[in-house]
């Protein structure tokens, strides 16, 4: 997928999520939100992201995947649709 991303798009992209803060934006939602991350993650580390956000949301739901890499693929699919069905259900 990322292959088929123009090469300036994919710059910008990356630009925008490296030098975008985000800490007001977090700090409006108002709405249960469900944060998941994997805590192997070598793209997006967990302690600048999902923990930072989870301390941002108000009342926000934190859960993390161990061993669990960037997009929580493979493994950690099923897991993570039953969590995400359990925290929509709730």
């Amino acid at each position: 997928m990322g292959m088929q991303a123009g090469l300036k798009a994919a710059y910008d992209c990356v630009a925008q999520f490296s030098a975008t803060d985000f800490t007001e934006d977090l700090g409006r939602i108002d709405v249960p939100t469900l944060i998941a991350h994997g805590d192997d993650d070598q793209i997006v580390p967990i302690g600048a992201s999902a923990r930072k956000s989870a301390t941002l949301v108000k009342g926000s739901v934190l859960k993390v995947y161990p061993g669990a890499p960037h997009g929580l693929t493979g493994d950690f699919e099923q897991a993570f649709n039953a969590d995400l069905l359990d925290f929509i259900r709730a």
